[in-house]
């Protein structure tokens, strides 16, 4: 009968760690950053992904092209023309069922476009998260140093009364 491990066995570049403990500069320096292309799964990866156009992907943009595009309008308008279609659908499919290709199709597109605007967003929503983790890790770190402060006034009181006790019964 062969006997099994619960956990494998570590990987064998933990002996390059073996005196960190005594020596911490005796630790292999990291790799390089990847620069350029990186394969995962056999798939290739870029490293500056870009977020392509919707026309280079042959997708015509229901919103207007330019830097200064309004996120939040656009999402809106394109959610509305979404609701009026998925309506104007629900209509057709009631009147006349054998025509609602053009409708899917419109609401397809509507829904590619609102995507794409969604993902041209990524940037701005990583920026904003990473932003609010880092203000709260501050807050916590900030509320430990008060916290220690407090306990290291509370013991120097306790050692206080402590030595005044024992003055105390040493007079005596």
């Amino acid at each position: 009968m062969a006997t099994s491990s619960a956990y494998p066995p570590p990987p064998p570049f933990y002996r390059l760690y073996k005196d960190y403990e005594q020596d911490p500069s005796s630790a292999p320096e990291p790799p390089p950053p990847i620069d350029g292309k990186y394969t995962v799964y056999g798939a290739e990866h870029e490293i500056n992904q870009v977020l392509p156009s919707l026309e280079s992907q042959g997708i015509h943009q229901l919103y207007p092209k330019g830097p200064n595009t309004d996120f939040k309008k656009e999402l809106r308008t394109l959610n509305r023309e979404l609701q009026l279609h998925i309506l104007e659908l629900a209509d057709i499919l009631v009147e006349r069922p054998s025509h609602y290709a053009r409708r899917v199709e419109d609401i397809s597109l509507i829904f590619q476009n609102l995507h794409h605007l969604l993902n041209s967003l990524r940037p701005h929503q990583a920026r904003a998260t990473l932003i609010h983790m880092l203000e709260s890790q501050i807050q916590r770190r900030k509320q430990a140093i008060e916290d220690i402060k407090q306990r290291r006034e509370e013991a120097q009181k306790l050692l206080g009364k402590s030595l005044l006790v024992l003055d105390g019964s040493q007079t005596n």
